[in-house]
């Protein structure tokens, strides 16, 4: 399997699976707003503490989750070095020029792991139990009243839909390239600079070519079964608000209180 995990859908019967795709996605994006109030290790605990809550109410291998953080591993560990290196304050461990190991550095440092690898879980999360309709229909709603400004709504949830879509299609079609190149003696990963730019260099054309392929062949495709948009278009599924919606919400509205209760202890 493809080491790129955001965008698949693994379906199921699980309490998230079956929120509404609006109360998750409002979920979503209020947790990550949320990560930025934490600044101790208690209010850290609850997050990664609360974020194992809700992967196991998934009921998905914590597998797949940790899959999504490895292809992002070494743009966190870049962040968290630069942290590390640059943050002055608190006792200092190591210095030599403008670098130094500072007490608050290694602190900073720690917390900037802790919140992409959370913001990176909840955000898998919501891709594996959502399906990308679900996720288009629920942008739609909530990008409503942007119609009364003329803002094409419908297209841009269809646009971010189609998106999220063909990224593990694209990562699937990326690795048959790497094999095929694998096969005929190139090597990935090995040698100078140069040389890994080169062996990429193959990979893009082959790739680029396909996406197009695919892009028109979908635009081939709505246009035969006469799509002209999003007006006066009627919904084949239609979410509704229920009570379990409202409990996550609840528990969210707890999870910010107590919060703010450890950020100031």
């Amino acid at each position: 399997m493809n080491k790129i995990i955001l965008g698949r859908y693994i379906p199921g019967a699980s309490f998230v699976h079956r929120l509404d795709p609006r109360s998750k996605l409002i979920l979503s994006f209020f947790f990550i707003v949320v990560i930025f109030f934490a600044n101790n290790v208690q209010s850290y605990l609850l997050l990664g503490v609360f974020t194992l809550f809700c992967v196991c109410l998934s009921k998905i291998s914590l597998a797949f989750f940790i899959k999504g953080v490895r292809p992002l591993i070494w743009l966190i560990l870049f962040t968290v070095v630069l942290q590390i290196f640059f943050t002055r304050g608190g006792q200092v461990y190591w210095q030599f020029g403008p670098f130094s190991v500072t007490h608050f550095g290694l602190v900073n440092g720690g917390f900037v792991f802790c919140r992409f690898v959370l913001i990176i879980f909840m955000s898998t999360l919501l891709t594996l139990t959502t399906a990308p309709l679900e996720i288009a229909s629920a942008l739609e709603a909530l990008m409503l009243p942007l119609k009364k400004f003329k803002v094409p709504v419908y297209e841009i949830s269809l646009m971010i839909s189609i998106a999220l879509r063909f990224v593990p299609t694209l990562m699937d079609e990326t690795e048959k390239i790497m094999n095929a190149q694998r096969s005929r003696g190139v090597n990935f990963g090995e040698g100078s600079l140069i040389k890994q730019l080169k062996a990429v260099v193959p990979l893009l054309i082959p790739l680029f070519v396909g996406a197009f392929n695919r892009a028109e062949d979908l635009a081939t495709a709505m246009e035969a079964r006469g799509y002209r948009g999003g007006e006066g278009r009627t919904k084949y599924r239609v979410h509704f608000w229920k009570r379990r919606d409202t409990l996550s919400c609840v528990l969210f509205g707890l999870l910010t209180l107590l919060l703010l209760f450890l950020r100031n202890w």
